[in-house]
């Protein structure tokens, strides 16, 4: 049995199908009833540690990836609240229960606007209270580690953007906006984007589960790297279009048009999908290095397959199904 804490989610919902075909025993734990296994589903906040306690299997690993994660979170607290005091929870009844593996999914935004190729020896600086949440919950699991460290497994896994079919996060906004021919490149497009594929990334979590005690840390990044421009590019000839360039504005403009849409959500107490920080995140080069590779594990599903997979499940064979 596998203790699934955030197992509804995108990224829950993908580990789940590796394991259900594998016929791996798993749990649940969610806030929420996904349409995919609601009979494994145990419904409790990560926050209240009495309904973990009840749906908390003894002795099972705990694969957590229940986070606040957003960029436009209200209020604030609840970043600590779900991510650091949640781990703090999962620790206390993992002790209690007996449990000594844990993997956790962090995030690359513990790092910040991070150097090219930064591997997880890079320094730590988040920017926002998601990393900065996010690093002290790692601090949290070390804590719970080093307690038998002979015994206990913690596997930390700091993800890139997560992309694939039937997210709707930022890649596929982008994708969106790509294939609907309304897409407006912010300055000159050579930035480059690391990121992971969904399956991969559910594949590398269910691999780690066999890792021995200690502390095993890992960014995960699919290669290559795409610049923007070359992503642009990619998905227009998916589209059959040999030559489909965006239209380029000055990053000025843009962080302008950012700051336009924040003052308007602070007089409004509205959210828009544009803001300031997610026009500097998106101008802002995102490469990271992983030592992924030295465990021995072989991505299942290539960048290309990956990217041409989600494009066509999401906007060309809904579209020919209409």
């Amino acid at each position: 049995m596998i203790n699934i804490i955030g197992g509804s989610g995108f990224i829950g919902t993908r580990l789940c199908s590796r394991l259900s075909k594998k016929n791996i025993d798993f749990s649940i734990i969610d806030k929420v009833v996904g349409l995919k296994y609601p009979e494994q589903t145990n419904i409790a906040d990560i926050r209240q540690i009495q309904e973990l306690r009840k749906s908390i299997d003894k002795e099972a690993p705990i694969v957590h990836l229940a986070a606040e994660h957003r960029d436009d979170v209200s209020p604030k607290n609840l970043y600590h609240d779900v991510n650091v005091v949640g781990a703090k929870n999962l620790c206390m009844i993992a002790s209690e229960r007996g449990i000594s593996k844990i993997i956790f999914t962090s995030s690359v935004a513990v790092y910040g606007f991070a150097p090219l190729g930064t591997d997880e020896s890079g320094p730590v600086a988040p920017f926002n209270e998601y990393g900065k949440t996010k690093w002290e919950a790692e601090q949290v699991f070390r804590e719970w580690q080093a307690c038998a460290p002979l015994e206990r497994t913690l596997v930390i896994v700091r993800p890139t953007v997560v992309f694939g079919e039937g997210n709707r996060g930022n890649v596929y906004n982008l994708l969106k906006q790509i294939t609907t021919g309304r897409f407006a490149m912010i300055g000159h497009g050579k930035n480059r984007k690391s990121m992971a594929y969904v399956e991969n990334l559910a594949a590398f979590l269910e691999y780690s589960l066999d890792f021995n005690p200690g502390i095993h840390v890992y960014n995960y990044v699919d290669k290559p790297d795409f610049t923007m421009n070359q992503l642009v590019s990619l998905i227009g000839r998916i589209f059959g279009h040999s030559n489909r360039h965006a239209f380029h504005i000055p990053i000025y403009l843009g962080l302008f048009i950012g700051y336009m849409f924040d003052f308007a959500g602070y007089i409004t107490n509205k959210k828009f999908s544009i803001s300031a920080i997610r026009i500097k995140k998106f101008c802002s080069n995102s490469v990271y290095e992983s030592r992924v590779e030295s465990t021995g594990f072989i991505p299942p599903v290539s960048m290309m397959d990956a990217i041409e997979s989600t494009v066509y499940f999401e906007f060309i064979e809904k579209r020919e199904s209409k």
